[in-house]
């Protein structure tokens, strides 16, 4: 086995295979495509995930039409507005099936959660109002 000799005389000598390994470029392949369905699965438009993320609409659109990844800067918290692992989100690991994303209602819940409380009675009495007149049409078509 050649060794490497080290620049300071008193370190060890080295063995060559202590190199870097290299990162597979064909795993970082079709990000564009992987982003664009946990964006849909999420439940987010590009707009929306745009705002989560303090980026432009325009930008999301690159990303997911490109086989770059977004910069490493935006990757974790890309990764946790979308539910997933970085890994999971580059393809470096496969997704986990059992994880359930935030729904677009949930989302607006949590939103509305946040309210005053008058806001928030408003919300809630056109909700009802709703979902009495969709029960009333499923009363009278029955």
């Amino acid at each position: 086995m050649a060794q490497n000799r080290s620049y300071n005389p008193r370190h060890q000598w080295l063995p060559r295979t202590t190199t870097m390994p290299k990162q597979d470029l064909n795993k970082l392949a079709g990000i564009g495509a992987r982003l664009a369905a946990l964006r849909r699965e999420a439940g987010f438009t590009q707009t929306e995930l745009a705002e989560a993320l303090d980026v432009t609409q325009r930008m999301i659109s690159y990303y997911e039409g490109q086989t770059d990844p977004p910069p490493s800067a935006l990757l974790p918290k890309l990764a946790q507005t979308l539910g997933v692992s970085v890994d999971e989100l580059l393809g470096v690991k496969p997704i986990k099936p059992s994880r359930k994303p935030d729904s677009r209602m949930q989302r607006r819940l949590s939103q509305v959660e946040k309210l005053p409380p008058a806001a928030k009675r408003q919300v809630i009495q056109l909700i009802d109002a709703f979902i009495e007149r969709e029960t009333l049409k499923q009363q009278i078509s029955n």
